[in-house]
């Protein structure tokens, strides 16, 4: 999996202990970001759906979560990142971008992935093969970069990992039945089906998905846009169509209470921090209009980027470390039954 801001890996095994217990056949994951809980409920039997607003997350959720490996030709995926390796390096949009105007990644790999990306644009774009493909590229891609996880900046100076070469891999598909949708949570959540449980991530604060990974955003996307700042973003990272009421400490109270209601789902849990904008009790009473709560809460240690500092193109430092851990708040909602017997699956 990639550096990912908010990534539930230490939880993955806590959250499908939950789903089991409750007996849930059908998942719904609603801000599936880079599938990782939705890759833990498919590999345990679950029938999936996986959602979320970004071009990168709806390749992942493409690959891991809608393709069901039984149904594939490996040996086409395998020779199709086979070719793809082989091919010449090309300096284009992306290495100008993200490599010489910023210094994401090396040039050496720039050019590689600025060839490899216009290939799978030019031969796979309206096969099967198009998402496992951008999956492996955007793999590879993130164990050569030059940051802490995030892209709102990249490090003073380059990572040891970044002199590696670009390496494509097999992503590794799933067996299963699974279903992907991009979208926005609040606009589609009445459009989908009948889940047996809902787990819902929402973002925490002000900070947009959307700008903090505007690389993997530009790479699926492959539309040359126009950038600014030292981190050469998309200008349309400024743009109110990529603003979620999510982000706002005036709309999100609300967007959540209306998601809660809207969710179509016998069972709920609910991931939310305490770094958040709502309280642990204000998250009880919010979803207690699915049934008896139970909450769990989760000592973790917090994203590596929050405690380093923020630093410039200049090598200044522009920003402090802030706490080194954070308390992870599991809401299950349900019936009681269902509940108490998730609750003392992960209390014995």
């Amino acid at each position: 999996m990639i550096k990912y801001l908010g990534s539930k890996r230490t939880l993955v095994p806590l959250i499908a202990e939950l789903t089991a217990a409750s007996g849930a056949k059908t998942a719904l994951d609603l801000f599936t970001g880079t599938t990782r809980v939705a890759k833990a409920l498919k590999e345990s039997g679950l029938s999936v759906t996986a959602v979320d607003s970004a071009s990168y997350s709806k390749v992942f959720s493409d690959t891991w979560i809608a393709l069901d490996a039984a149904s594939i030709d490996q040996r086409e995926l395998s020779e199709a990142i086979a070719a793809l390796a082989d091919l010449k390096p090309v300096a284009g949009y992306f290495t100008e971008s993200f490599c010489v105007n910023a210094r994401y990644f090396q040039p050496h790999n720039g050019e590689r992935i600025d060839a490899i990306r216009s290939e799978i644009e030019r031969s796979y774009k309206d096969t099967w093969l198009y998402a496992p493909l951008l999956t492996s590229l955007i793999l590879a891609a993130d164990k050569v970069d030059s940051t802490t996880g995030m892209q709102m900046a990249y490090l003073k100076n380059w990572s040891k990992r970044s002199f590696g070469d670009l390496k494509l891999r097999d992503p590794g598909l799933l067996g299963g039945i699974g279903f992907s949708h991009m979208g926005n949570a609040s606009e589609i959540i009445s459009s989908l089906p009948e889940m047996d449980l809902a787990y819902l991530d929402p973002p925490y604060n002000q900070h947009r998905y959307f700008g903090n990974y505007h690389i993997w955003e530009t790479l699926v996307r492959w539309d040359a846009p126009e950038t600014y700042g030292i981190a050469n973003k998309r200008v349309d990272v400024r743009g109110g169509e990529n603003r979620s009421e999510f982000n706002s400490k005036r709309t999100m109270p609300a967007a959540i209470r209306d998601l809660v209601n809207n969710v179509r789902a016998e069972t709920l849990i609910l991931s939310y921090n305490n770094e958040s904008w709502l309280s642990r009790e204000e998250l009880v009473e919010i979803c207690r209009v699915k049934g008896k709560v139970e909450v769990l809460d989760v000592d973790f240690q917090r994203y590596i980027g929050s405690q380093i500092g923020i630093y410039n193109k200049k090598g200044l430092k522009v920003g402090e470390p802030g706490a080194k851990r954070n308390l992870e708040h599991l809401v299950i909602a349900g019936s009681a039954q269902t509940v108490d017997r998730m609750a003392a699956a992960v209390k014995k």
